[in-house]
């Protein structure tokens, strides 16, 4: 199945560092209005709010904020509508937005202290030995 980009577009090049900044909140905006429609796409209210999902947009945004260079946040920029692209249009899964967005950098953390360690010695030990 095909999907059609509408709201995104090649722009020209920026010229001055400042109108790419300004594209860069024009994106932010477009990646924040898009974050409800997100939320009901993948069903992530029960895994993360918006106000989360935001900040993970903002983060990842500002991860690039040293680059100085308006041709290279230009194509920072394409690359960001991409993959809005292809988040609103569903050709990612749910466990892809998870993982990228809502777990991030930190991988999959372990929380041993809600885990039931068991009544037996045997099962202490094994769960003990198992777990770094």
């Amino acid at each position: 199945m095909a999907f059609r980009l509408t709201g995104l577009k090649v722009s020209p090049n920026s010229a001055t560092l400042e109108e790419a900044r300004a594209r860069v909140f024009d994106f932010f905006k477009a990646a924040c209005r898009s974050i409800p429609s997100i939320m009901e796409i993948y069903n992530l209210h029960d895994v993360v709010t918006e106000s989360q999902l935001r900040s993970s947009v903002a983060s990842e945004i500002r991860k690039h904020a040293q680059v100085s260079n308006p041709k290279v946040i230009d194509l920072l920029l394409f690359k960001g509508m991409e993959e809005l692209g292809n988040i609103t249009e569903h050709a990612k899964q749910r466990h892809h937005i998870i993982g990228q967005y809502v777990v991030g950098g930190q991988g999959l953390v372990q929380d041993l202290s809600a885990k039931d360690q068991g009544n037996s010695d045997f099962l202490k030990k094994f769960y003990n030995s198992n777990y770094f």
